[in-house]
């Protein structure tokens, strides 16, 4: 059995790996802004007077200076992929944990892990990537991550279904959990998007299949944190609630979920601050989901000197940051149509 010092160290590792995704993807964009290159300057004015000025310079026609084309949808590109990011790293590391115990029974039960690897791997790629184009392999990354989830949502219906009851309370509580393959296909879904927003003409609104791009991520943020909301609350439910901190996750998504539906159908250019301060609490909560996860799993028999027990067996440490990661895209979408008021 591992030291306790070992133990200190894993733990210790898994939340920095956590942190830095989420501090990269809280930073506002300025590393983009530091890698694309920086518009050209105006012109300067002459000191001297008017009469004294050459025509080609009276005849300069005014306006702004230029800006660089595509540098505020990469912006967006790019913060997409780190909210792909932190969905694949949480899938990743739960679908470990819960197949495991459920000892890798049919061996379609890895395909998940591999997915979600290769996910995470092409969404730290695709944020240090600042490059105005879409990439076909990322694209083809996240297609397939996004058709995993749909065939896993299938294959634990079928679980839960094909147990004695079929679908009651009790195969909902403790069959295979029907919301968590939906998590990778948020993961491909958003991924895929961002590649669609980074690959938008300069000068052009960024669109995903022909819809405005802010509008789309906004809408399909909203209803993915409905869908996690209703897995968090199924779970807490089985709980019974036993500590008053197990209705946040039942409480403050849905309420942004109704801010980002309400931010993807209102008019252009309304004031969103209240949104963006609600899907920043939702990243902390996220993270402090988490630590309130890890504290359950001490209180379990044995503590933490049983962990290789309890955290199978207590409450899923990698479900939490399932909220950060959408609250990041909610953040992008709404820069995103900061930037192009039409998106």
């Amino acid at each position: 059995m591992a030291s306790n010092a070992e133990r200190i160290l894993a733990l210790s590792a898994l939340g920095l790996i956590v942190g830095a995704v989420i501090k990269a993807a809280l930073d506002g964009g300025g590393r983009e802004e530091a890698l694309l290159p920086s518009p050209p300057k105006p012109a300067r004015q002459s000191a001297l007077p008017p009469a004294s000025r050459s025509p080609a310079v009276n005849c300069a026609p005014a306006g702004p200076p230029a800006t660089v084309p595509g540098k505020a949808t990469v912006r967006a590109a790019r913060r997409l992929n780190r909210a792909a990011a932190v969905l694949a790293f949480s899938v990743l590391a739960d679908s470990a944990v819960e197949h495991y115990r459920g000892s890798f029974k049919n061996k379609a039960m890895y395909t998940p892990l591999a997915v979600s690897t290769a996910a995470l791997a092409t969404s730290i790629h695709g944020t240090a990537d600042s490059r105005p184009a879409a990439h076909r392999l990322r694209d083809t990354v996240y297609a397939i991550a996004a058709a995993t989830g749909i065939i896993g949502s299938g294959f634990h219906l079928y679980n839960v279904t094909k147990k004695t009851g079929g679908l009651n309370w009790q195969n909902l509580f403790y069959g295979a959990p029907l919301g968590a393959p939906f998590a990778i296909l948020l993961a491909g879904l958003l991924g895929f998007c961002s590649e669609r927003v980074r690959d938008a003409p300069p000068g052009a609104t960024p669109k995903i299949f022909g819809l405005p791009a802010g509008r789309t991520m906004a809408a399909v943020t909203s209803l993915g944190l409905l869908g996690t909301t209703g897995e968090a609350g199924l779970l807490h439910f089985r709980g019974a609630f036993h500590n008053p901190l197990m209705l946040l996750p039942v409480t403050l998504p849905p309420a942004g979920a109704a801010l980002m539906a309400d931010a993807a159908g209102g008019r252009p250019g309304r004031d969103l601050r209240l949104t963006r301060l609600w899907m920043r609490t939702l990243v902390v909560m996220g993270l402090g989901g988490t630590l309130l996860h890890a504290y359950g799993v001490s209180r379990a028999m044995g503590g933490w000197r049983n962990w290789s027990q309890n955290v199978v067996d207590g409450p899923p440490l990698p479900a939490p940051p399932s909220f950060a990661g959408l609250a990041l895209g909610a953040l992008a979408a709404l820069g995103l149509m900061d930037d192009h008021p039409d998106a």
